[in-house]
């Protein structure tokens, strides 16, 4: 996946990038979903070193995040969070156009 219409990717702290909304988001607004890649065993062992820091386990399943999920940055204070049910992340809060998109 590439950028939506509603978050961008840009400069920040997670492989030299984050990722930004692109329009002003309301409080309970779903800011993006995550488009999840499921991977078996021999997939991830197939994945370059570089691509494996963006999979993660949850259900005894392993997922590959694509882009731009995979440069949400972390925060003590994020604007986002994130429902494993619907693999999307929610606003906690108003976020402005131009904000980074941190959970």
């Amino acid at each position: 996946m590439k950028d939506s219409p509603s978050v961008y990717i840009g400069p920040g702290r997670l492989a030299g990038r984050a990722v930004y909304a692109a329009r002003d988001f309301q409080e309970g607004e779903i800011v993006k979903s995550w488009d999840l890649q499921e991977l078996s065993q021999a997939e991830y062992d197939a994945l370059p070193q570089g691509e494996r820091m963006f999979v993660h386990s949850f259900w005894g399943k392993m997922y590959l995040f694509p882009e731009p999920s995979r440069y949400t940055n972390h925060s003590a204070d994020p604007n986002t969070y994130a429902d494993m049910g619907k693999m999307c992340d929610y606003a906690l809060r108003p976020i402005a156009k131009g904000e980074m998109i941190t959970t």
